[in-house]
Formats: C-alpha cells, structure tokens, sequence
C-alpha cells in the first residue's frame, strides 16, 4: 500500500509501510469467494465486505432472482466458525421469534432461555417488509446494542454480528415498510440487479446445471480474520480536509427544500467509517475524494425523506435518479476539496 496524499491542512502522517496490508488481503478473499456464487457483482460484494469491515448491517432490496439470499448466505458460508441462521419474515412471525424466550422445562422446574437465531454471527431476515413492526422494531436493539434484553435480562449477541436484510420493493401488498428510525440502522442499502450481460447469465444458468455453487462454497477466511478486518478499518487514513467535506455534505441535505427529513449525524459517521473500509479493501490505506463520492448514495440515500413534491418527481425517476440530484446540489453545495499542494 502507498502513503496518503500530502494535505494543505495538515502535517503529515506517517504510517508504516503495509501496515494494513493483512486487511486488505482478508478482504480480497472474502470478496474473491463469494464471487464465485454471485457472479458479475464484484462492486455489490465489495459493498457488503466493506459494510462487515465496519460491523455494520446491511439491506439489499430488489426484485426476486437477483441473489440476494444466494449472497448472505455466501457471506456466510465464507467465515470458518461462523454461526449463520435465517429468518424467514411473515406476518405472524413474533419478536420472541427472533430474540428467543423463556420456556418450563418439567424436569428441572424452571424457566430456561432458548436463544433465537438473532444469537448468530450473520443473520439474514429475509423480506424483513413482510414482518410486524413489533417484530421488526425487537431487531433495533440488536442492531445498535448488539444485544438483546428478554425476560428482563440482557444478554450479548456473538462477535461479529451482522444483520443482512433483504426485501422486495415491487411485491407491497400486506407488508409493512421500515420506519426511517430503523432504516437509519442499516450502514448500507443497495440493489443487486440483472446481470450486466448476456454472457454472464449464460455462465449462471451453466455454473447451476447439476448443483447450485453455494454447495461447494467454503470458508476462506476466520472469525478472526474478521475482527483483524475490522480492527484495520479503523487505522486507514482519512484527511482532515475529507472529514470536513463528509460533514458539509451531510450538512448540506439538511438545506435542501426538496429533503424533508436529512441525515442525521450517524450518517456523517457512516460516511466516514465506510470510505475508510472502501479504501481498505481496495488495498489503500487512505481515503480518496472519490471513495466518498460513490459511497454516498449507498450510505446516505437510504437515510433522506423527500419533501412530498420532489416525492413525486422521485417516483417518476426512481429512486436512484432522485438520490443522485441530491447528491449533485450537496456538491454545488460543498464542492470536492483538493489534496494536492
């Protein structure tokens, strides 16, 4: 890995040559084997390693058959030691469901705690929009906290703990939508969407002739290699000037008359967390203007309510084009800074 660029506003930093180099490598594995099941989606994967690098969760809405589940579980299936479980979200589907309860067991005469599959390293809630509020809401705690409080006690969930959520934007017929409280929790939302070309479907339909990939998908890397990844986002160099430009674009949605509710400053510290892991599994050790630049509508876009006038013109363009005219008037807002002398 190379030294950052030289800074107008600071002195320079010095760090050790490959210091972070082991990261960068457990993250290009990570990524390297969840390709080879979900094919042609190299950024979308990186995103979602990144994501982990942060200890962050992550939604993935898009419409059915663009392996959303196929890459949970990949994700999973990759971390030798990793306890994964799934939860299928319906509308009966109860909060104790997911967090577990506290059931009579006759032949000692008390009350004993089943854990829920919440309890794991990678949970993957599964058209969590199809789940009661109070079903979706017993999944805050977890997220924030990274524990869960039942019967009174509160018990730890397993490090690292990531929630991978998925849910269907088309199909909206009885389900429930998240709240901004708890959208607000994801560190990432993004689309997987077709495959770019029709060769790279065809490689798809050939690859799942007799089987399907994920059942010769196998552990690449370790719980602790994870914690070592997640531990190394933590050292990449970010410029003083670059976390000056993070707030004033996130500062920036909170002028705008077509943004109803602008994100908060959780999401200044998700922009900031992200584009060091985004630099890190790119094999850099400092962020770049650009990092910031694509990591905004994936970090950021998820967290804005628009005004109910741009709403409509939203609609009409979908929300990406909408997220990326935002992004453009927090730039005329807060232009790119410059890093060289």
């Amino acid at each position: 890995m190379t030294s950052p660029p030289r800074s107008l506003a600071l002195a320079d930093v010095e760090l050790a040559p490959g210091a972070l180099a082991a990261g960068g490598e457990i993250a290009r594995r990570w990524i390297d084997n969840v390709e080879t099941v979900v094919r042609g989606k190299r950024e979308q994967v990186a995103l979602v390693v990144a994501a982990a690098a942060c200890d962050g969760h992550v939604l993935i809405e898009d419409v059915p058959g663009t392996a959303k589940t196929v890459l949970a579980r990949a994700l999973a299936q990759s971390i030798d030691g990793a306890v994964a479980a799934r939860v299928q979200c319906t509308p009966d589907l109860q909060p104790s469901d997911v967090t577990g309860m506290s059931l009579y067991d006759p032949r000692t005469r008390e009350f004993e705690f089943r854990p829920g599959p919440v309890f794991a390293n990678i949970l993957l809630a599964d058209e969590v929009n199809r789940a009661l509020p109070k079903t979706q809401s017993a999944l805050l705690e977890a997220m924030a906290e990274r524990q869960v409080t039942a019967d009174g006690e509160t018990r730890p969930l397993p490090r690292p703990f990531m929630l991978i959520a998925t849910e269907n934007p088309v199909e909206l017929e009885g389900t429930f939508p998240l709240p901004e409280a708890q959208l607000d929790r994801f560190l990432v939302r993004l689309s997987l969407g077709y495959p770019d070309a029709d060769e790279e479907e065809l490689r798809i339909v050939q690859q799942q002739r007799h089987a399907h990939p994920l059942g010769s998908c196998g552990a690449v890397i370790t719980l602790d290699e994870v914690r070592t990844l997640q531990d190394d986002v933590a050292e990449v160099y970010v410029d003083e000037l670059l976390q000056r430009w993070i707030v004033q674009l996130v500062r920036a949605t909170r002028e705008l008359d077509v943004v109803e509710l602008s994100a908060s400053v959780r999401g200044s510290i998700a922009l900031e967390r992200m584009a060091r892991a985004w630099a890190l599994v790119h094999g850099r050790d400092y962020v770049e203007p650009a990092d910031v630049e694509f990591l905004f509508a994936p970090v950021i876009g998820h967290r804005l309510l628009f005004a109910p006038g741009f709403g409509v013109i939203g609609h009409k363009l979908g929300r990406r084009d909408a997220v990326g005219q935002v992004w453009e008037r927090c730039l005329a807002a807060a232009p790119r800074p410059s890093l060289t002398r």
